[in-house]
Parts: structure tokens; sequence; C-alpha cells
């Protein structure tokens, strides 16, 4: 990452005041977050890892989960992937678990088990990217790089009353950044774009920037993709409390060597029982789901073969689909 670029002349006497304010509103107002109990490396990389497109409250139990199982690098390291992505099954954007998991073996195999604490060694990680070496490295290590996500990039539009595109916006966090304190400068950044500087509705009367706002209260819409409606059927094979599960190949583009219930032809099985109805969304399409009660025998002899009877005790450890996990919650609650 280049150098911090010096502000602008008519910026530069603004600069104390709008880092202390930041600063200040962050230090009373932030989350009460488990990733910002302390300044441990492999904790926040996890954290930013899980964080990416995933809203908080939708990571903060899994976090708790996957911190209890795989408390250090190394045990991350040591796990089968299988048990990797059972933990992480719910969020989605299962690369990201592949990656980290493929991040965690480099460093305990090349680098003696320490994670990188500069910008260029955390970007040699797998899955590693500008934005989450700026965070990893400003937050653990008190390193002066700036963090640009969606969050950072609304803020930076209205706090200068002009739109941002991703190289401008990387350059302009560098010049606000505060070198002193640069992990708390990124995070209020990132709280504040989160919780009071939102993309609708901002609650500009709260902001600790409303002095220094060329644009308050400016709408930021972007264009919504059009989102896909699809309709399909899954069958719910059981045998005593065993289910039959099916796993996807392992070349698959998504979701990877994971496990679900079997995808079928409701026409197919005209008389079969439906047992529920699922709706289900995933990236950019909306998905109906209904559930069927169907033998085995329904099944094509190329969905038994990638498929296993799977004991109660077992099911949670396997990595399923968050579709699957969705049913099977529905029909067999834990």
């Amino acid at each position: 990452m280049s150098k911090p670029a010096h502000p602008p002349e008519h910026d530069n006497h603004l600069l104390p005041g709008i880092r202390v304010a930041l600063l200040g509103w962050y230090a009373r107002h932030k989350r009460d977050l488990p990733w910002r109990k302390d300044h441990d490396a492999y904790r926040i990389w996890v954290s930013e890892i899980m964080l990416q497109q995933t809203r908080v409250v939708a990571v903060l139990e899994h976090y708790r989960v996957f911190l209890d199982a795989f408390p250090t690098v190394a045990a991350l390291a040591a796990a089968p992937e299988e048990q990797v992505l059972a933990l992480w099954s719910g969020l989605g954007y299962y690369r990201r678990a592949r990656m980290l998991h493929r991040a965690a073996k480099y460093v305990v195999e090349e680098l003696g088990g320490v994670i990188p604490g500069d910008l260029e060694g955390l970007r040699n990680l797998p899955g590693v990217g500008r934005y989450t070496a700026a965070a990893i490295a400003s937050i653990a290590h008190g390193v002066p790089a700036a963090v640009v996500d969606g969050n950072v990039e609304r803020v930076l539009s209205r706090l200068d009353g002009e739109p941002r595109d991703n190289g401008s916006a990387w350059l302009r966090a560098e010049e606000l950044l505060d070198p002193r304190h640069p992990g708390d400068w990124n995070q209020a950044m990132m709280e504040l774009g989160a919780t009071v500087c939102t993309p609708q509705n901002p609650q500009c009367l709260v902001c600790p920037l409303r002095e220094w706002c060329k644009a308050p209260g400016a709408e930021t819409r972007k264009a919504q993709p059009v989102r896909k409606r699809l309709r399909v059927a899954r069958a719910f094979i059981a045998h005593g409390q065993r289910i039959f599960l099916v796993q996807r190949p392992a070349d698959a583009a998504k979701m990877a060597g994971m496990w679900e219930l079997p995808e079928i032809a409701a026409s197919a099985i005209p008389d079969a029982p439906e047992l529920c109805l699922v709706r289900h969304s995933i990236t950019d399409t909306d998905y109906e789901v209904r559930v069927f009660r169907i033998p085995l025998r329904a099944l094509s002899q190329a969905q038994r073969k990638v498929g296993r009877w799977v004991q109660p005790e077992e099911l949670w450890a396997l990595p399923l689909t968050g579709l699957t996990r969705k049913i099977v919650r529905n029909l067999r609650p834990e």
C-alpha cells in the first residue's frame, strides 16, 4: 500500500478536530463486539473474513462457536476441511472458509505459526486482500494503514460532498487516517457508516462529523440487482432417525463438497406427501422450496451414488448447505 498522501492545504487545519470528534464518539458509542476484546491478530483476522458481505448480527454466534473449536491458528490449520465448513455453515460464501483454512496452514507450515504483522506479509496469505490486510495490520499492530469498505466509502462521499470511486476513496481515507490510533480510527469510520451514516435515513443530528459534513442527509441508493425467484423441490428421506443426504461435487461452482437434501422434480412424484414449504435466499436468488417425503428408491441412481445415510449425532458435524440446515431444523428441531 502506498504511503498516506498529505491532505490538501485547505483541509489541513480541520484534521485535528475531525480526528478528536470521531475517536471520542467511537470510545463512547462503539458496539460491544467479541473481536474488540483484545488485539489478537488471529481473532481479528477470523472476524474480518466472516464479516465480508455478512451482517454483524449473523456473524456473532458463528464467531463464538468457530473460536471455541479453533482458538488458535494452529488449531485451525490442523482441522479437517469438513469440520471447518461445518462450523461455517449458515454464513454462506464458503470460499472464504476454504481460503482461511488454507492460509492458516500456510502460516503454520511456512511461517512457523506466526501471523505476519506487515501489509506485504498479510497480502501474501490466501484470501487476504488490501482491505483485510490493512484491517488486521492497523487493529492488531498499529500499522498506519487506512481501510475502505462500503461503509467508509459512504462516509467519505458525504463528508466531502462528492461521490467516491474506489481509487479516490482509498486516497482520501489515507489522508484522514489518524496515524497515532490507526486501528481505532479505522473501526470508528466503519462503525459510523454502519450505525449512524447509513445508506437511507442517516442520523445526522447525532453524527460526530456533522460540523464538517458537506452533504448531510444525502441518500446513497445503489442500483439493486434484479432478484431471481425459483421454485424447487427437495426430498426428505428418513429411515428411523437417519436422514439420506447427497454431497455436491468437489468441483461444483458453488458450495463444493457440501451436503444437502436431494433435489427432485415435484412433477415426478405427484402422490408424495408434502412436509413443509421453506423460503430461502442466496445472493441474488429467492427460493421457494417444497419438501416431500419419498422412498430412497425414488431417487436416481446417480443421486444414490453420491449420498449416504447420516445418523443424528453426526448430522450437525457435517458441512450442510444453509438451506438443508434450515429444512432439517424445521422438521427435526435440535
